[in-house]
């Protein structure tokens, strides 16, 4: 059976988008889904109950703690660790459940990403022009909203340190021989709505980065001026793009700078916006 871990803080706005499209057409009984209702103030347990889903509360509104509370819970493998916010297929999910499944396959997955920008700003647009070429970002696991591993996958995320940027963490846990981008998978990303937001986004993904670093977790690869001069270099239009991720960048790390001097590593910089 394939298990999946829904952890979902005050996410009563986007959790039924999210389960309507994971079961919508499943078989009963065919998914193992774990719902971590963690620290929420608002109608999350609520609105997971009328599924065909198992929930669980806590009140204790820490992400990496509902990983560990579902994961204790989840009876099956492959297991798909989801965020609430994203919007995931029940083909998509038997599509990574397939390939991890596999006698000779990797021990983690993710799937192809989809991100709705239509409607966003030209700046938030322009960011993620830039930020969805970079090659470590085409390759890695996080960022996608879903993560699934077999047992001994599971094993290897089992050790980690609980860290900020738990999905850039399980990313590196696994080397590139040992996880996989499934084509058949798409997962819906959708992204900030307004460049503040965006920039509450980035700031804690520096803060997260920052942490990392200074853990024995490993290292996330940092965007540096080659990286966006090799992009430019190969679609000139994207000249303005690169300015735009540059000075969002700059911004961000000045502004992670004084959660970094203050060791502020638990303060979650959420953006509402995506999820209006």
């Amino acid at each position: 059976m394939v298990s999946v871990v829904i952890p979902a803080h005050n996410e009563a706005k986007v959790l039924g988008r999210l389960l309507d499209g994971l079961l919508g057409e499943a078989a009963p009984g065919e998914f193992d889904v774990v719902v971590v209702a963690n620290g929420c103030t608002d109608g999350t347990a609520e609105v997971a109950r009328p599924y065909d889903v198992r929930v669980l509360t806590t009140p204790v509104p820490s992400k990496s703690a509902a990983l560990r509370l579902g994961d204790a819970a989840a009876r099956g493998y492959p297991r798909l660790y989801v965020d609430a916010d994203i919007e995931l297929s029940t083909a998509s999910a038997r599509a990574l459940a397939a390939v991890l499944a596999a006698p000779d396959g990797p021990l983690a997955a993710a799937p192809e990403r989809d991100l709705t920008l239509a409607d966003r700003p030209w700046p938030v647009r322009a960011y993620y022009a830039i930020w969805t070429r970079l090659p470590h970002v085409r390759a890695g696991l996080f960022a996608r909203g879903v993560i699934a591993v077999n047992d001994a996958g599971n094993e290897r995320l089992r050790a980690l340190p609980p860290v900020m940027a738990d999905d850039l963490t399980a990313s590196l846990a696994f080397t590139p021989g040992e996880r996989v981008i499934v084509g058949a998978a798409r997962a819906v990303i959708h992204p900030p709505r307004t460049v503040a937001d965006l920039l509450r986004r980035r700031v804690r993904a520096m803060t997260s980065v920052t942490e990392l670093e200074r853990t024995s977790a490993g290292a996330g690869e940092r965007t540096g001026p080659r990286d966006l001069a090799a992009i430019v270099a190969k679609e000139p239009r994207l000249a303005g793009a690169a300015v735009v991720f540059a000075a969002m960048a700059v911004l961000a790390r000045r502004r992670a700078a004084r959660a970094i001097r203050a060791g502020d590593y638990t303060t979650w910089l959420r953006d509402e916006s995506s999820r209006s």
